[in-house]
């Protein structure tokens, strides 16, 4: 592969067709990494943009891979975007959570993939990592890319990317969610939670809820959230009790998919009042954590996606 950064002189219009018919067959997997990296939907639109510039002023010709010249522009500006982000993250009004995107297996769906690095938790753990360590996990355990794809990719050689993905999965081995539920379970658990709150059943709520729970709800100081993360069943359940009689009149809750599992979007008329994921224990029938995104400028994806 040649250097990203260079420029073309220019081409025809048979060239830009060309360009993105290749570019168009790729952009799925692009995203897809590049938002497994950045957790924002936003973020990883503008990296791809980026990167299609990039990419139709390059000379292609000389293009041994297109796959992996897209991927090491995609990644590259990815890691730029993500250190730039940092900083504004450390200073976020109360919990920081991912944007929440609709997930697929399917390519042809226009979503995210399914992998462990799209969940919310997960993408929570990967915000521990360096950036550089965040890209090689997400390359290596998310895409089964080899050491020699990912080292040509971040231009460094195979034994350093060995190195930096041994540290990345060792930091991540404690701190990643223990157990993937069986889907049926995860659907039933949740739905199970959601009638409980919209009901006012705090004995039920009870039961769903594990001991040590935790809630995550980001406002991003656009609306009215708790600033830390709340712990304790007793806590949370009240307060899920009191958000649920909050909820303005005609807001209907809808059971989608998103960030590779089940999650129930609030929804009025055109606009996404919030989404609730929740994250089962090992049994799968108590719920060990609960994440709400409330804040509206993470919602645009959901909104642009979901049709009733």
């Amino acid at each position: 592969m040649r250097n990203p950064s260079a420029r073309g002189a220019g081409g025809t219009a048979t060239d830009t067709d060309a360009a993105t018919a290749v570019y168009a067959e790729h952009r799925h997997t692009l995203f897809a990494v590049v938002y497994d990296m950045l957790g924002s939907v936003a973020d990883t639109e503008d990296v791809l943009q980026q990167t299609w510039i990039l990419w139709a002023s390059a000379h292609r010709p000389e293009v041994i891979s297109p796959r992996g010249y897209l991927l090491r522009i995609a990644v590259n500006e990815a890691l730029g975007r993500l250190r730039s982000v940092r900083q504004s993250r450390e200073t976020y009004v109360g919990p920081w959570l991912p944007e929440p995107v609709i997930t697929s297996e399917d390519p042809a769906a226009g979503s995210v993939l399914r992998t462990e690095a799209a969940s919310f938790g997960m993408l929570l753990v990967l915000e521990t990592l360096s950036p550089l360590e965040r890209a090689v996990f997400v390359l290596r355990e998310a895409f089964d890319f080899d050491y020699g794809e990912i080292a040509d990719i971040l231009q460094r050689s195979p034994a350093a990317v060995r190195q930096i993905a041994r540290r990345a999965r060792d930091h991540i081995t404690t701190r990643r969610p223990r157990y993937k539920p069986d889907p049926a379970l995860h659907r039933a658990v949740t739905e199970r939670f959601l009638s409980a709150a919209l009901g006012g059943d705090i004995p039920e709520l009870m039961k769903l809820l594990a001991p040590d729970v935790a809630l995550w709800t980001d406002g991003g100081g656009k609306l009215r959230a708790a600033l830390n993360v709340i712990v304790g069943s007793a806590k949370i359940a009240r307060l899920v009790h009191a958000r649920s009689g909050l909820i303005p009149a005609g807001v209907e809750c809808h059971s989608v998919e998103l960030n590779g599992g089940p999650a129930i979007v609030a929804i009025a008329g055109d606009r996404v009042y919030g989404v609730l994921i929740v994250e089962p224990d090992d049994s799968g029938e108590r719920i060990s954590r609960l994440y709400m995104q409330l804040n509206p400028e993470k919602l645009g994806a959901v909104r642009r996606a979901v049709t009733w």
